[in-house]
């Protein structure tokens, strides 16, 4: 008897009464994850239903249909040898894409996938918090922990083994199904009317989109790949008196409806309202990332043809340019130029040992430090210089902008967003907007002195905006489909200096609400540049030609054909 006694109490023993049939964990895996990490899910599900009378009924039968679809991820993933390694990166991809949903409402998709893979640390600590580490230790660290710690009971014989798995599989597609066809009408109207509920769900969606974006067409270029030529029949005007000098500054994050001079509240742009500043109210990005706008405005393919392999496997604006004998320099105070400027000068301005103007971070004023040597240096060459700003990167927009720059308070200093009020966020933000309208207006004092050397311009378009908190959803990143106008228009400012010969500026201005998008980039620089090509599509130019300049001539008369007159 104490023999018996002391080996029911062994450990060994007691692990052994705790063992698990791997369909058993899987099921217990499933439903933690379907209950506790999606939770934004739910929320968004509640919302769009609210004035159903059996709300509670039909949420609970999504939950088990959400149940059901993860046995299968799981049972279809998790096999062999396999279990316990995929059982736990699937909690650690749920408990990461847990925390970004709940916190800032997105759904981690294709496009946040590519923002992840490609970003670099120092936006990675802009979102690194305690609320980050906690969502991963409770809920993906410690169910881990467990998946590892039980033991797992596997059936003789490999056949037995997949009859059991076979019988798993089945017995979930059988209750989704049975769950499902009693409530037609309301599955019916989840998916037509609600569809983009089903981005919501983790970690299904986390997992799919990575496996998309993985086993997708490649976006690098190889190294000894060709590339397609765009623009090789570019010419250059024969008669120019003045060499042409643009900035052309990508912005970040910024929305169009948060500055002064498109006629926002808050007086956020007052050093832009004293120059002489065309601002386009009415422009649209070609996507909700930087890794999807930066390339796409820069590649002539437009956003309804825009393929990023494609883009990344041929030639783009710069390369035009530079075919055309203008001077091409990108300064980045940004992540990179996402292999916009691989085939041009290249500065980052990311470090105090090249920025001057650092103290947090890095400013963007500081790429204009030693410009002029750069641009005495070019010769007799056109020039242009792209300036990657950092902008109002968020979540942190309170490192965006130098102390002296905080106007509107209070603000909000973490980036947890959800601690903070709506009317922090605001402030916060509508700081760094001030910020960047004191950087434009830095840009446009750079230039003016070089009005008696140079066609003098400035260009500054943003990548995406931002949503601050609008029902719920923070930052940007959602498809573009579904996405708040707050993510899709952004602001586009121009300034021309007084040598610019050939531009009627009182029509620019005129047309300064009408349509425009990211689309119009790649023309209105050529088009600034007087160059002829075929590529070059007047219609999309945001410039406007004057008759008395012959220089200018051909684009005057390219854009009359293209609107039928005489």
């Amino acid at each position: 008897m104490p023999a018996l006694v002391e080996r029911l109490s062994s450990p060994a023993h007691s692990r052994a009464q705790l063992s698990l049939r791997s369909e058993t964990l899987i099921i217990i895996v499933a439903v933690f994850l379907a209950a506790f990490t999606n939770l934004a899910f739910f929320r968004n599900a509640h919302r769009a239903f609210r004035d159903d009378p059996q709300l509670w009924l039909h949420l609970a039968s999504v939950a088990a249909v959400l149940g059901c679809a993860l046995v299968l991820l799981l049972a279809i993933t998790a096999i062999g040898r396999a279990l316990r390694p995929v059982l736990t990166l699937l909690l650690l991809v749920a408990a990461v894409s847990a925390y970004f949903m709940d916190t800032y409402n997105v759904f981690v998709g294709d496009g946040m996938i590519q923002n992840i893979l490609e970003t670099n640390y120092q936006e990675t600590l802009d979102v690194l918090t305690p609320r980050l580490f906690a969502y991963v230790t409770v809920l993906g660290l410690l169910p881990a922990w467990f998946v590892w710690r039980t033991p797992v009971h596997c059936a003789p014989g490999w056949r037995h083994r997949l009859r059991r798995r076979m019988l798993l599989i089945a017995a979930a597609l059988a209750t989704a199904v049975a769950v499902v066809l009693p409530l037609g009408d309301f599955y019916r109207s989840l998916v037509h009317e609600h569809g983009r509920l089903r981005f919501y769900t983790n970690p299904l969606t986390p997992v799919s989109s990575a496996l998309r974006y993985l086993s997708g067409p490649r976006r690098a270029r190889a190294a000894d790949a060709p590339l397609i030529a765009v623009g090789r029949d570019v010419r250059a005007p024969a008669v120019d008196e003045r060499r042409e000098l643009l900035v052309l500054v990508v912005g970040e994050t910024a929305r169009a409806d948060r500055f002064g001079i498109n006629d926002y509240a808050r007086d956020t742009t007052p050093e832009l309202a004293r120059r002489d500043v065309v601002s386009f109210t009415n422009v649209h990005a070609c996507g909700t990332s930087t890794a999807v706008s930066v390339p796409c405005m820069f590649s002539g393919l437009g956003q309804r043809n825009y393929d990023a392999e494609l883009a990344a496997n041929r030639e783009n604006l710069l390369d035009v340019l530079k075919h055309a004998g203008v001077a091409v320099l990108w300064r980045d105070n940004n992540s990179d130029s996402k292999g916009v400027a691989d085939r041009v000068e290249f500065q980052s301005f990311r470090e105090p040992d090249v920025n001057p103007v650092c103290d947090v971070e890095c400013r963007d004023e500081g790429m204009l430090h030693e410009l002029d040597q750069w641009v005495d240096a070019q010769g007799g060459q056109d020039v242009l210089i792209v300036l990657h700003s950092m902008g109002s990167h968020g979540p942190a927009y309170y490192k965006r902008y130098p102390p002296a720059f905080e106007r509107f308070t209070p603000v909000c200093e973490t980036n947890q967003l959800d601690e903070c009020s709506n009317g922090q966020i605001g402030n916060t933000y509508d700081n760094t907007i001030a910020y960047t309208d004191h950087f434009l207006a830095q840009v446009i004092d750079w230039l003016k002195p070089k009005s008696d050397r140079f066609e003098t311009a400035m260009l500054y378009l943003s990548d995406h905006g931002e949503s601050l908190g609008e029902n719920g959803v923070y930052l940007h990143g959602l498809p573009f489909e579904f996405a708040p106008q707050a993510q899709t228009r952004v602001p586009a400012i121009l300034w021309l200096g007084p040598s610019v010969d050939g531009v009627d500026a009182a029509a620019v201005r005129a047309a300064r609400h009408e349509p425009y998008s990211h689309d119009s980039l790649f023309h209105t620089v050529l088009g600034f540049f007087e160059l002829d090509t075929s590529v070059y599509e007047p219609k999309l130019d945001m410039l406007r030609y004057a008759d008395d300049e012959p220089t200018r001539a051909h684009l005057r008369e390219m854009r009359q054909a293209m609107a039928g007159a005489p």
